[in-house]
């Protein structure tokens, strides 16, 4: 599989921590410290899950390699959804008026990004589609509690998208060369650490700790994995993006793997956790650095728990 070309929308109004401090008095050293975020992009009240993605399929398709009308798969992906009927993936493909093509929405929490495009992968292999566009977007701000002093300043709003094809399209494409995903609901406290239900208030991290612990554990593990079921080591590998969580987890995960700083990319600092469109955003702001060959590896770790690793190489 390759993707063929990534974008990403931001909304425009941002939110800077000492926000936080007045309505909560977190001051802005001790936010930074714990969470390495200083500011973060909040929707406006115009602006919902559903258009921040279509903004950003707006601007994917300024740089379309074919016609949007070969595009045969839809694949949405958030768990902070404006309708829970007309979904992401419906949303988008009424923009596009492309019709009698699957349309599919799907949510696993902050790795939902992976499992979007694993679940491309199974419709390549099945001969059902060859041309997919992958959306993912997360309205935050939306469902948290900004008073809650564990998560409520962690949270930001945007949305990526991504055309993925069977076959390469030009030589300017990413080469999907491995992906790996698995649910890990039976480790540590998962079913109750991180929580957004609608009958309750917004989402809610009562055992963040425990959130810390096994991303650390379970990021590292399978970006190893997917290296080494490529023949690749540690060292083959120039860049990794881990899920925008919190950015101590992001350091740990890289002192873990033996790799140094300048190959972490990472945005939480100016972004906040965009949820599972934190990666897909990163490999768009970052695009025009990758140089021919580089290997990167998006890992990400959501609450629930699930996880998961992919290869990109350029």
């Amino acid at each position: 599989m390759y993707i063929n070309t990534v974008s990403h929308y931001l909304p425009t109004e941002v939110i800077g921590n000492e926000y936080f401090t007045n309505i909560n008095n977190l001051s802005n050293e001790w936010i930074v410290e714990r969470t390495g975020i200083s500011e973060r992009r909040k929707a406006s009240p115009d602006e919902n899950t559903s258009t921040m993605a279509m903004k950003s399929v707006e601007s994917l398709l300024e740089n379309i390699p074919y016609s949007k009308n070969e595009i045969d798969l839809i694949i949405g992906a958030t768990y902070t959804p404006y309708d829970t009927i007309v979904t992401l993936a419906h949303a988008v493909q009424h923009q596009l008026q492309i019709p009698d093509i699957p349309v599919v929405s799907i949510s696993s929490a902050c790795s939902s990004l992976l499992n979007a495009i694993e679940i491309v992968e199974g419709y390549f292999a099945m001969g059902k589609a060859s041309k997919a566009l992958v959306v993912v977007s997360d309205h935050n701000t939306a469902y948290y509690n900004e008073m809650d002093t564990v998560s409520g300043h962690l949270w930001g709003d945007g949305a990526s998208a991504m055309l993925i094809s069977k076959e390469r399209q030009t030589d300017s494409d990413m080469e999907i060369k491995k992906l790996i995903t698995g649910g890990a609901a039976t480790s540590g406290k998962a079913i109750e650490a991180v929580v957004l239900r609608p009958n309750h208030r917004g989402v809610v991290m009562p055992y963040g700790r425990d959130v810390f612990q096994n991303a650390c554990v379970y990021m590292p593990k399978v970006s190893q994995q997917v290296l080494q079921e490529c023949g690749l080591t540690i060292n083959d590998l120039d860049y990794l993006i881990p899920h925008q969580a919190n950015h101590r987890i992001s350091l740990n995960v890289i002192n873990t793997l033996g790799i140094p700083p300048e190959k972490l990319i990472s945005n939480i600092q100016y972004l906040g956790n965009t949820g599972c469109a934190g990666c897909a955003i990163a490999l768009s702001e970052n695009k025009d650095k990758f140089k021919k060959g580089d290997n990167i590896v998006i890992t990400v770790f959501g609450g629930g728990y699930s996880y998961g690793a992919m290869l990109v190489t350029v």
